[in-house]
């Protein structure tokens, strides 16, 4: 592919330009992630605050108190005593070892952490008015991360966000059309696909069609399970493997990424997902100003990086 080529999202009204040759261009600015550790990181087993605790998870590894640690958002977005902003906002620590991303460990340290969104999920999901809950992970400077700790954060809200809200709807009206969920139908074509990156018997990873971000990547279960907590135990180890393998990529490549998955307590007939959105790119001009994004590197190039 050289020539540009607009891609329509697959059933929302949304458009990528798709310009390899731009990949090309000279550049006289580069961005730059760093950090730098402060002597006493929040999130560290020594400096946590033991009043924002809401859980932790046991460990085999006697070096350290716990595997995985559950906190109270110090600064948090929304809080259960704000009817302006009602809601919950967590932080998951996900290694006590400063230091170590989540690229890094192994898949039975992710099924872990996979099996502590799911603790979260169901804990949150009975409080009353939380109708959405969104967990995310920013890594990197250019992604927005303000702590070098490898940690995901969860945000519950009453709130139903506006994209989510044209999603179901648009989602709706594909399935009133034709008989069947959306994202099904798309894991079956995209599996045969170039922009395919792993396949097994339970996990489907592929860079879509009309990506927004270089080497964009969506993580779907087979099975047509709506939120995390309905994984079953083969789903969650093999979920753990792809998102392990293709971190380990995006890593090596230096980028900074978010990932986040949308669940929705009022909606039971949604398809769970995973989306990676690395941050190499940045939206200027057209994107700001048009609301078209363009991404000069093209799915099917960024799955043959990512392909595990």
């Amino acid at each position: 592919m050289t020539k540009s080529e607009i891609r329509k999202d697959y059933f929302l009204d949304k458009y990528v330009i798709i310009t390899p040759r731009r990949s090309k261009r000279p550049r006289g600015v580069m961005a730059k992630t760093t950090f730098k550790r402060t002597s006493e990181c929040p999130f560290c087993p020594a400096y946590v605050e033991k009043n924002l605790v809401i859980k932790s998870y046991p460990t085999k590894d006697k070096t350290f108190p716990w595997s995985i640690m559950v906190l109270k958002n110090k600064y948090p977005v929304v809080t259960y005593d704000n009817d302006k902003a009602y809601g919950e906002h967590e932080v998951l620590i996900e290694t006590p070892r400063h230091g170590e991303e989540l690229s890094q460990l192994s898949v039975s340290r992710i099924v872990a952490m996979l099996e502590a969104f799911k603790d979260r999920t169901r804990k949150i999901s009975k409080i009353k008015n939380i109708d959405y809950i969104l967990i995310f992970k920013n890594e990197g400077g250019k992604a927005g991360a303000t702590l070098a700790h490898a940690h995901c954060q969860i945000f519950a809200s009453q709130l139903l966000p506006p994209d989510l809200s044209q999603e179901f709807v648009a989602m709706e009206k594909y399935h009133r059309t034709h008989r069947r969920c959306p994202y099904c139908d798309i894991i079956s074509k995209e599996e045969k696909s170039s922009r395919k990156i792993y396949a097994d018997e339970y996990i489907v990873a592929f860079a879509p069609y009309a990506s927004q971000y270089h080497y964009e990547t969506w993580i779907l279960p087979r099975r047509h399970v709506d939120n995390i907590v309905g994984f079953k135990s083969e789903e969650t180890k093999y979920f753990a493997k792809a998102l392990k393998g293709i971190l380990e990529k995006i890593y090596n490549k230096g980028l900074s990424y978010n990932f986040f998955l949308h669940q929705v307590i009022s909606k039971q007939n949604q398809h769970f997902y995973l989306k990676i959105q690395p941050r190499e790119s940045v939206w200027a001009g057209i994107e700001l100003g048009a609301g078209i994004v363009v991404n000069s590197i093209a799915p099917e190039e960024a799955a043959k990086y990512l392909r595990l």
